[in-house]
C-alpha cells in the first residue's frame, strides 16, 4: 500500500525518474497556517548533492502545492503537493536488453517476480527508491508544525553511528533543546552532533565513496513533551505504530525503543523505571526511561527515545560475481548515482515519520 495513517492520513505517488513524486495529506485540521519554509527546509536536509558524502545527483526539491491551502491555511480538504524530478538518467536503472542482471540485495527480482514487470525508473517501479521519502517527509513536515503550535512537542534525530563508530550521547542532553536541536545536529555534515566523532565517520564515509563502496549506520530520535496517554492497546500500541514507520522508510533493518536489545541483558530491579513526584509540575515522572517513553504501547509522559539501523546501500561500483536472471554467472558493475552512506539523508525522514505517528495518535486521542 502506499497510504499510511488513519485520521491523519498520507498516500505517496511517483517514481524516481518519472516527472515527479508527491502526496496527498488528508485530515488536516483546517485554519492553519502551514509554513511552507518549514516544509522546504526539512526537503532540504533531505535532498542530493547536498555535500561531499552524498550521491552527486542535483535536485532542487522545490514544493508545489496543488490544493488544500488557501493563503498558507489549510482549508480541512485533502492537500496535494508535488515535487518534479529535474536530473532524471532512467537509462542507468534499465536492465540490459540481452542481459538481464538483477543487482544483488536490491528490489529488482522481487518485484519483477511480483508484478511480471520491470519499470526503466529503478527498481520496483522506483517505489523502493529514498526519493518515494519526498512524500513522507512533506506530511510530516505538516504534521510536525501542527504538533508544534498545538501540543509543543519537539522531535528531533542525529546519527549515532556509522559503521562501527559510535557517538552515546549523554541522557541529561536528550531533554535540553539548547544542547540537542536541529540547528547543532546539522552544523556537521554527517548530522552526528559530536566534532571527533563526525570526524571519525566523515572519514570512513569517504573512504567507502573512494573505494566504489558503502557503509551502515543508525539514526536515533527522541520526541519531547508528548502528553500521556497517546497510542491504543493492543496492536495499535505506540511504539509498534513508531516501529511500523520507521521499518518501511527505505533500507532500514532494525528498530529499538528505550533501552531495546540491551535490556535482554538486564534484571527487572534495574530495568524498572522507578516513579518519583515532581512538586513543580505535581506529577509523578521516572527516575529512569529504560522504557522510552512508552509503557503498555501508551505515551508516560517521559521523552520517547528509539533508534533506527540503515543497512549500507545496495547499489555499489565495486565489481561483483552474481548471476543474470537466467542463472549465468556474470561480473556487475552497477551504474547510477549512489550515497555511500544513507544515514545523514535518513535524519528528516525518520523525524517525518514520528511526526506522522505522533500526529495520528494525537488526533485519535485528544481530537485537536
Amino acid at each position: 500500500m502506499s497510504s499510511f495513517g488513519k485520521l491523519y492520513k498520507i498516500t505517496t505517488y511517483g517514481e524516481p525518474h518519472g516527472k515527479s513524486v508527491g502526496v496527498i495529506i488528508e485530515g488536516m485540521p483546517s485554519n492553519f497556517f502551514v509554513d511552507l519554509y518549514d516544509i522546504q527546509r526539512q526537503l532540504n536536509r533531505r535532498k542530493p548533492g547536498q555535500n561531499h558524502l552524498t550521491t552527486p545527483r542535483t535536485e532542487t526539491d522545490t514544493i508545489e502545492i496543488q490544493s488544500g491551502l488557501d493563503n498558507g491555511f489549510s482549508l480541512g480538504t485533502p492537500i496535494c503537493a508535488i515535487v518534479k524530478n529535474r536530473d532524471v538518467k532512467p537509462q542507468d536503472y534499465q536492465f540490459l536488453p540481452n542481459i538481464r542482471v538483477p543487482r544483488p540485495s536490491h528490489t529488482d527480482l522481487t518485484y519483477l517476480k511480483k508484478y511480471k514487470i520491470h519499470a526503466s525508473s529503478g527498481g520496483g517501479g522506483g517505489r523502493s527508491s529514498a526519493r518515494e521519502t519526498i512524500a513522507r517527509v512533506i506530511g510530516g513536515a505538516v504534521a510536525e508544525r501542527w504538533l508544534k503550535a498545538k501540543h509543543g512537542i519537539e522531535i528531533v534525530a542525529w546519527v549515532s553511528q556509522i559503521g562501527d563508530i559510535k557517538f552515546n550521547i549523554d541522557e541529561a542532553i536528550f531533554l535540553s533543546k539548547t544542547l540537542l536541536n536541529r540547528e547543532i545536529v546539522d552544523t556537521y555534515s554527517t548530522r552526528c552532533p559530536n566534532s571527533l566523532k563526525s570526524m571519525e565517520m566523515e572519514k570512513l564515509i569517504m573512504k567507502m565513496k573512494e573505494e566504489g563502496n558503502s557503509i551502515g549506520g543508525v539514526v536515533s530520535c527522541v520526541c519531547r513533551n508528548v502528553p500521556i496517554g497517546l497510542g491504543e492497546p493492543c496492536f495499535d500500541k505506540l511504539e509498534a505504530m513508531l516501529a511500523h514507520a520507521m521499518m518501511s522508510i527505505p533500507a532500514t533493518k532494525g528498530f529499538e525503543i528505550g533501552s531495546g536489545f540491551k535490556s535482554a541483558e538486564m534484571t527487572g530491579s534495574v530495568h524498572n523505571d522507578l516513579f518519583e513526584w515532581n512538586n513543580r509540575t505535581e506529577t509523578l515522572n521516572t527516575k529512569t526511561n529504560y522504557s522510552g517513553g512508552i509503557q503498555g504501547g501508551i505515551s508516560n509522559g517521559s521523552y520517547i527515545t528509539f533508534n533506527v539501523a540503515f543497512k549500507p546501500p545496495t547499489t555499489i561500483s565495486m565489481p561483483q560475481q552474481t548471476c543474470d536472471i537466467l542463472g549465468n554467472t556474470i561480473i556487475l558493475e552497477a551504474k547510477g548515482r549512489h550515497d555511500p552512506c544513507v544515514v545523514n539523508r535518513a535524519v528528516p525522514i525518520v523525524e517525518s515519520m514520528a511526526a506522522l505517528v505522533l500526529m495520528d495518535a494525537t488526533l485519535q486521542q485528544l481530537g485537536k
